[in-house]
């Protein structure tokens, strides 16, 4: 991929932001949300019913996160890209400063064995969330930034230690999903300026280094062997892996009908969380399926035509990474939930039952629509 030979001080001159912004960038996520609330409400009725006495509860609570959501697109939209350009080391380490709080006795929320939640008062945030934004906005500047003064080693070396800082605290949550999607994040932001040569060689050594530490924790040993072999313990680690692809199976390829799905039944956990994909394959088919796939392909097909039209500057860069973002957790939470790879708890984006993974997804689609304003001068 070509490189836009114009140095950081002169970018004000690449590009001006006197464009329309893409519809289609806000209204395929729309699409998507509104899916996802539809799916939250008829996977969770069992769950909302217990807990809140209606079986609507948790839907409802989903339908207000993506009002919220929409407004923080029009705030994230609203502001210049310049600004966010200046602004992004601080909040960079804001976000990580954000993340240490899980580990604090009175803003942390434990479960299942991480403390990767922040308590507000009012609402819950998982931390990660804001981090991979944040990351993306600063590690995109930095490495465009450095094109020119630096060679591609030592541009590499610098987008290494960045990543480093970002996920001590992940570290010590501990969030080695998180932690592994910064890398790929770092990884996937250095390919486009500078090509795939280093982020090869550190991944395979990365792979070869850390393969090991899965051995030093028995809950990551178990997920492994759920995912070489789930019928090795049904009932145990291999339950979830299995109730999962029980719902494709289910399915079919027109489903069982709108909220006629068996598996939210107690037998398939997170089904309005990160294995909601197996909820819509039970309810609404491969057809269901499929389209939301599709949806997704032509949303990235979008942001890659922008890429290509702003290539070589750090507006391009930026809708690189961005577009990594949700792609990456795509992918994680697919890969997972069809067992293709090991389950690592991502939630799908945009559909996903969460707060603070949705409000963050709208932020990206804000900047995303303000970056589609962006043309080259004539």
């Amino acid at each position: 991929m070509g490189i836009l030979r114009n140095g950081p001080d002169s970018h004000s001159r690449v590009v001006r932001e006197d464009g329309g912004a893409d519809p289609l960038l806000w209204l395929i996520p729309l699409l998507l949300s509104g899916v996802g609330v539809i799916m939250v409400s008829s996977s969770s009725s069992p769950i909302s019913m217990a807990r809140f006495g209606s079986p609507q509860a948790l839907g409802v609570k989903q339908a207000v996160w993506l009002l919220i959501g929409m407004g923080s697109m029009l705030v994230a939209y609203s502001i210049p890209i310049e600004t966010w350009r200046k602004r992004s080391g601080l909040f960079w380490l804001a976000a990580v400063g954000f993340c240490f709080l899980p580990l604090l006795p009175v803003t942390g929320v434990s479960a299942g064995g991480a403390r990767r939640w922040v308590n507000l008062g009012l609402v819950t945030v998982q931390s990660a969330d804001i981090l991979f934004f944040a990351f993306t906005l600063h590690a995109g500047r930095k490495l465009y930034e450095s094109r020119e003064r630096e060679n591609p080693a030592g541009v590499f070396m610098k987008i290494c230690i960045l990543a480093a800082i970002s996920v001590i605290p992940l570290l010590l949550q501990p969030d080695m999903g998180s932690t592994i999607l910064v890398f790929i994040l770092a990884m996937g932001l250095y390919v486009p300026l500078y090509g795939w040569a280093f982020p090869l060689v550190c991944g395979g050594g990365l792979l070869a280094l850390g393969f090991p530490y899965i051995f030093t924790h028995g809950y990551r040993l178990r997920r492994l062997k759920a995912f070489i072999d789930p019928w090795e313990e049904p009932l145990g680690s291999g339950f979830q892996a299995i109730q999962g692809l029980v719902a494709f199976s289910n399915g079919g390829i027109w489903g069982m009908g709108l909220g006629q799905g068996l598996q939210k039944l107690k037998y398939l956990p997170a089904s309005h969380t990160d294995f909601i994909l197996a909820a819509i394959g039970e309810e609404l088919g491969l057809a269901g399926t499929l389209s939301v796939l599709a949806l997704f392909g032509f949303w990235f097909y979008r942001l890659f035509f922008h890429f290509r039209r702003l290539e070589g500057t750090f507006e391009a860069c930026l809708i690189w990474g961005l577009c990594l973002n949700v792609f990456f957790q795509l992918a994680i939470n697919v890969g997972g939930v069809t067992k293709l790879i090991p389950l690592t708890g991502m939630p799908l984006p945009f559909l996903s039952y969460g707060g603070s993974s949705l409000v963050m997804m709208w932020v990206r689609v804000g900047l995303l629509l303000r970056l589609s304003r962006c043309r080259r001068p004539a």
